[in-house]
């Protein structure tokens, strides 16, 4: 059984929390365009604590049947992003955040209040 979007944008939060990622966000975007429904937006303090972040939330959602479509920006570790199809996950370093401004960009978005406890 193939896992919801929100199921998605949840395990995916707490993996995030769990390898102390800040300044988690998740967007809810399915109202204003087709590329997603959820961006998942989160801030590491390093390179290395970015691609941990990463490697956390692909270990977490294979566990639970999901693989990435894609993923872009690992080596560089300033922005991954995981594409799940309905869920988009962008896990910045600060500087890359702040230039980038998701939140801003999309501010027609409905921000998903979640717990980082599934």
């Amino acid at each position: 059984m193939a896992l919801s979007p929100k199921k998605i944008v949840d395990l995916a939060h707490q993996a995030a929390d769990e390898k102390k990622a800040t300044d988690i966000t998740v967007l809810d975007i399915s109202h204003l365009s087709i590329i997603c429904d959820y961006f998942l937006i989160c801030t590491g303090r390093s390179s290395t604590q970015v691609q941990a972040v990463a490697n956390h939330i692909k270990d977490q959602l294979e566990e639970a049947g999901v693989k990435p479509l894609r993923v872009e920006g690992f080596r560089e570790g300033s922005w991954i992003l995981i594409d799940y199809g309905d869920v988009v996950i962008h896990i910045f370093q600060q500087l890359e955040r702040e230039f980038y401004n998701l939140e801003r960009l999309w501010g027609d978005a409905n921000v998903v209040e979640l717990s980082a406890r599934v």
